[in-house]
Parts: structure tokens; C-alpha cells; sequence
């Protein structure tokens, strides 16, 4: 089974970190290629930019922003082949802009992906 992490992309990066993906469809702002150290960066899963746009990090709305982006994510084809990707590495760590740790949209991703790796 996969073990997946959260990182701010403001963090340093460490060995421990396993395979790092960016889920972010924007780039994280003053961080170069070099500081995050990425394998991967994964638009094709993220929230659409409608999304993204009207829910505007807003903790007032994040449930309704949740549900909207767990539909996104049960309609979107790129989350098959993301979840192969996962499969290869024991360790990965999500990277992501947001300031709030506990709200945003990597939380939600990677709580969906567990339960899609463990059959759910």
C-alpha cells in the first residue's frame, strides 16, 4: 500500500519524502525547479480552474468545494493512470501551495486515492 504525505512547496524538501508530485495546476509562486524537487507535477487530477476559482480558499465553503472536486475526481480518466503511478512507489508525498495545511484540495485528493487503493 501506498503511504502518501502532504508537503507545503514552501517546506524543504528531505530523502524521506519517497516520489514527490506537485498537485498543483499552478506553480507555486518563488519556488524554482531546483527547490522543489519534484518527479512529477500533476495537473491532469487537480480542481479545474472554475473550481479553483470559485471556491478561492474559503474555509466557509469547503465542504461544498469537497463534494464538487470528489465529482471532478470520479469523472476525470487521468485518476486510473495517476493511481498506477501511485502503485509504484511505497512512499509519495503530495506538494502544494496552499497556506492552510488541513484545508485544501491535496487533503481531499489524497483521502480519495487511499480509498481507491485500498478497493473502496
Amino acid at each position: 500500500m501506498t503511504d502518501i504525505l502532504l508537503k507545503r512547496a514552501y517546506s524543504d524538501p528531505e530523502a524521506s519524502d519517497g516520489f514527490r508530485i506537485l498537485v498543483d495546476r499552478l506553480w507555486p509562486r518563488g519556488q524554482s525547479k531546483d527547490k522543489l524537487k519534484l518527479d512529477l507535477w500533476a495537473k491532469s487530477i487537480t480542481p479545474s480552474p472554475d473550481l479553483r476559482k470559485a471556491w478561492h480558499h474559503d474555509p466557509d465553503r469547503f465542504d461544498e468545494f469537497a463534494e464538487h472536486y470528489l465529482q471532478e475526481l470520479n469523472q476525470n480518466p487521468a485518476v486510473d493512470e495517476f493511481l498506477e503511478v501511485l502503485s509504484e512507489h511505497p512512499k509519495v508525498t503530495f506538494v502544494y501551495g496552499a497556506k492552510d495545511e488541513h484545508i485544501n484540495h491535496a487533503v481531499i485528493l489524497r483521502d480519495y486515492l487511499l480509498d481507491q487503493l485500498s478497493g473502496h
